[in-house]
C-alpha cells in the first residue's frame, strides 16, 4: 500500500480533478445508453475508478465505464429485461457483472495477463473500430429524437427509414450542434475546459432557458441515493451456463480494453504496469460494481491520457478523481435533469469517432493484404455477430497466417544433403568424410525452431531417402521441436527402417533428446546409433562403408 499512500503531489490533485470533470459526461452518456440509467453510469465511474486504482497494477490508469463494456452491457440488459422483466432482468445482469469480476481476478491470479499483450494489432484495430461503429450507430435514434430501437444493429438499420421520416428537429439541431462543437473544439482549450463539459453546460443551459423545453427529451430527475446492495442471483430457469458465458466474455472484453489502455499509459509515463495485478484490481472493481448495481468498467483511454498529461504520477490521482467525482455529482444533481438526451448521443457519437482507428484504416492496404483482411473481418464480425467471437476469430486467423509465414521461412532450415554440400553446415573435416560416402548416405539437417507447419516439408523429403543406405537425422542446431514435427520425424524413421535403411540420430540439445526418448525413438534406432555430434555420426557411417 505504500505506493499510493505516499506524499500527495499537486499534479495528482489537478490530474484527478480534470479526469473527474471529463468523466461526468461520459458516465452519464454510457449510463443512459446502456439502459441502466444515469445513476448506474455515475456511480460506476466512482466505484470502478476507486477500487481499480487501489488494487490495480498501473499507477496512473483511470478506470470507468467504457464504450466496449457499455455496448456489451446494453445487449445484456435488453436480453435479460425482455426475458425476465425489469427488476429480475437487472438483477441477473448485475450478477453477470459480479462473475465477470470473479473471472478477471482468476485471470490475474493465474498470471494470464501477459497473454492479452500478445494480440496482433490488426485484430485490435478491427475490434476497436467495430465497437466504435456500433457506438455511433446506436446514437442515431437519440439524434433523431426517438427512443432506442430493439434488435441490435440489424434491427436499427431496418428501422432507420422510419426514424428518418419524422425526426424531432429540436433534438436533431442540439445533437448536430453539440457534435460540431466537439469535433472542432480548440485543442488549446481542452486542458482548461474539456469539450465534453463545455457542450454539457452550454446546451443544458440553453434547453433550461427554452420555454417548455421545446418538447426536448431530457434525462429527468435521477435518484442519487447510495446504491443498493445487489446479491448475485441465478435465473430461476437454471440458465446458469448463459450467465457464466456472458460473464466470461465480459471479463475478456474488459481485460483487453484495460491492458490496451495500460500500454498507452506506459508509453506516456515511461513505466511498466503489472498486467496480472491490473486484472485482479479490475476484477475486484467489477465485482464491487455487480454488488452495488453499477455499470462495469475497464481502463479508459481518454481519462487516462488526460490524467497523465495534467501531471498525475501516482495512485493519488485516481483516488482524488473519485473524491472530486462524488462532490461534482452531488453538487450538480439538481442540474443533471435538464441535460437533453440528444446531447448525450452527440458525446457518445464523438467517443465512437475517437475510438475509430483512422490511422490504421488509411494505411492497412499499404502495409499488408493479410492485415487488411483481418482488420475488416474482425470489424464486420464485431458489428454483425459478436464482440468476443470477433476477437477470437481474428486471433485465430492472424496466428494461422503467421504460422504459415514462419513455416515457409523455417523450411529453408530443413535440408536433405546428398550430392552437394555447398549449402550444408559442414566444416572441412565433415565435408571430406561426406565426399567419400555421399552415394550411400543422406544427411537430413534441421535448424532453429521447428514448428508444426514444417511437418509437411519433412513429409515431402521422405521420398528422397529411397536410394540411400544410411540416414543421418541431424538435430544439433534445433532450438524447438514441435510435437507435430516430432511425429513427422518418427514417421520418417519408421519408413526408413521398414525399407531396411540404417538410421542415425544426432539429437543435440538435452531437452530435444529428452523429447525423443519419451517417444521411444532411441529404442527403434538403437542406442549405438545415437551420437553427440554430426562428425561422430559421419565417421561411424564411414567405418561401416569401408567394411562393406
Amino acid at each position: 500500500m505504500t505506493d499510493y499512500l505516499g506524499r500527495i503531489k499537486r499534479g495528482d490533485v489537478y490530474g484527478g480533478l480534470v479526469a473527474a470533470i471529463v468523466s461526468i459526461p461520459i458516465a452519464l452518456t454510457f449510463g443512459v445508453a446502456s439502459g441502466a440509467g444515469a445513476e448506474a453510469g455515475l456511480y460506476g465511474a466512482v466505484v470502478i475508478g476507486l477500487v481499480a486504482t487501489l488494487g490495480g497494477g498501473s499507477k496512473t490508469l483511470i478506470s470507468e465505464p467504457t464504450g466496449p463494456m457499455t455496448v456489451f452491457m446494453t445487449a445484456v440488459f435488453a436480453s435479460n429485461i425482455a426475458e425476465y422483466g425489469l427488476q429480475s432482468g437487472m438483477t441477473y445482469s448485475f450478477t453477470i457483472v459480479f462473475f465477470a469480476g470473479v473471472f478477471q481476478i482468476l485471470l490475474g491470479y493465474f498470471k494470464l495477463g501477459r497473454y492479452f499483450r500478445l494480440m496482433p494489432y490488426s485484430v485490435i484495430s478491427g475490434f476497436m473500430s467495430g465497437i466504435a461503429l456500433i457506438l455511433i450507430v446506436m446514437q442515431l435514434p437519440a439524434f433523431l429524437g426517438h427512443d432506442a430501437v430493439k434488435g441490435g444493429i440489424v434491427g436499427l438499420v431496418k428501422k432507420l427509414p422510419e426514424l428518418l421520416s419524422y425526426p424531432n428537429y429540436f433534438e436533431l439541431v442540439i445533437g448536430i450542434g453539440a457534435l460540431v462543437v466537439l469535433i472542432f473544439y480548440p485543442k488549446s482549450w481542452q486542458r482548461l475546459f474539456p469539450s465534453q463539459l463545455a457542450v454539457l453546460v452550454f446546451f443544458s443551459l440553453l434547453v433550461f432557458l427554452l420555454a417548455g423545453n421545446g418538447n426536448i427529451r431530457l434525462i429527468g430527475a435521477i435518484d442519487l441515493g447510495w446504491p443498493n446492495f445487489n446479491l448475485p442471483v441465478m435465473p430461476f430457469d437454471h440458465n446458469w451456463s448463459s450467465v457464466f458465458l456472458d460473464a466470461f466474455l465480459l471479463a475478456l472484453l474488459g481485460s483487453i480494453d484495460t491492458i490496451l489502455t495500460a500500454l498507452i499509459a506506459d508509453s506516456l509515463t515511461r513505466e511498466e504496469h503489472n498486467s496480472n495485478r491490473e486484472l485482479m484490481g479490475q476484477g475486484l472493481a467489477n465485482l464491487t460494481a455487480g454488488l452495488l448495481g453499477t455499470l462495469p468498467g475497464a481502463g479508459a483511454t481518454m481519462g487516462t491520457v488526460v490524467n497523465i498529461r495534467t501531471g498525475a504520477r501516482s495512485r493519488w490521482s485516481g483516488i482524488m478523481r473519485s473524491v472530486f467525482l462524488l462532490i461534482l455529482i452531488f453538487g450538480a444533481a439538481p442540474l443533471i435533469r435538464f441535460i437533453p438526451l440528444a446531447l448525450l448521443a452527440a458525446i457518445a457519437f464523438k467517443v465512437g469517432i475517437d475510438i475509430l482507428d483512422w490511422s490504421f484504416i488509411k494505411r492497412a492496404h499499404r502495409i499488408s493484404q493479410g492485415a487488411l483482411f483481418i482488420m475488416y473481418g474482425v470489424l464486420l464480425v464485431t458489428i454483425f455477430v459478436d464482440l468476443v467471437i470477433a476477437v477470437g476469430l481474428g486471433i485465430f486467423v492472424a496466428n494461422m497466417l503467421t504460422i504459415e509465414k514462419l513455416s515457409h521461412l523455417q523450411s529453408f532450415n530443413l535440408r536433405m544433403v546428398s550430392d552437394s554440400v555447398d549449402t550444408a553446415p559442414l566444416d572441412d573435416t565433415e565435408k571430406e568424410i561426406f565426399d567419400k560416402i555421399r552415394e550411400q548416405v543422406y544427411l537430413f539437417y534441421l535448424s532453429g525452431p521447428m514448428i508444426f507447419g514444417v511437418a509437411r516439408a519433412i513429409q515431402r523429403e521422405r521420398n528422397n531417402i529411397a536410394p540411400c543406405q544410411h540416414l543421418i537425422l541431424d538435430l544439433q542446431d534445433v532450438t524447438h521441436l514441435d510435437t507435430t514435427v516430432l511425429l513427422a520425424l518418427e514417421n520418417m524413421v519408421d519408413e526408413a527402417l521398414e525399407y531396411g535403411k540404417s538410421v542415425y540420430l544426432v539429437p543435440g540439445k538435452h531437452f530435444i533428446e529428452k523429447r525423443l526418448r519419451k517417444l521411444k525413438l532411441h529404442q527403434k534406432i538403437g542406442e549405438k546409433n545415437i551420437f553427440k555430434d554430426r562428425l561422430s555420426a559421419l565417421r561411424y557411417v564411414e567405418q561401416l562403408a569401408n567394411r562393406g
